[in-house]
């Protein structure tokens, strides 16, 4: 019995991770952005426009070997952005900084100003 729960524990693991092979897996693109390592300090890459007509340039600060933004400065309108950095997630993936967190899966993401402020967004350049 303790086989079984540990062979099953073991597959849903590698399921979750996209490790199997299957369509339909997560894989490392639904898990944060992406940007070339040649992106750090760019701020056209990777845009956030929004539904109230706004965009939010995303700065990545370091990107991973494997070129998921791990850290970024997100331009809000205020001096110099805010600081976000990439909070591991099951599916999807979150930005989380100072009165900022931005939700997404892919191209399409919920950027939310506190808890009772959310705009749904599209990213221009995934």
């Amino acid at each position: 019995m303790r086989n079984l729960m540990v062979k099953s524990l073991t597959a849903a693991i590698l399921v979750g991770a996209g490790l199997t092979g299957h369509p339909g897996a997560a894989t490392a693109a639904d898990m944060a952005l992406r940007a070339s390592p040649s992106a750090v300090g760019s701020c056209s890459e990777l845009v956030f426009t929004c539904e109230n007509g706004r965009q939010y340039p995303l700065c990545p600060i370091a990107v991973s070997v494997a070129g998921e933004v791990v850290t970024a400065s997100l331009r809000t309108g205020h001096a110099g952005g805010v600081h976000v950095r990439l909070v591991p997630m099951g599916v999807g993936y979150r930005y989380a900084g100072p009165g900022v967190w931005v939700d997404g899966f892919r191209g399409n993401a919920l950027m939310n100003f506190g808890k009772h402020s959310q705009i749904a967004c599209t990213i221009e350049g995934y």
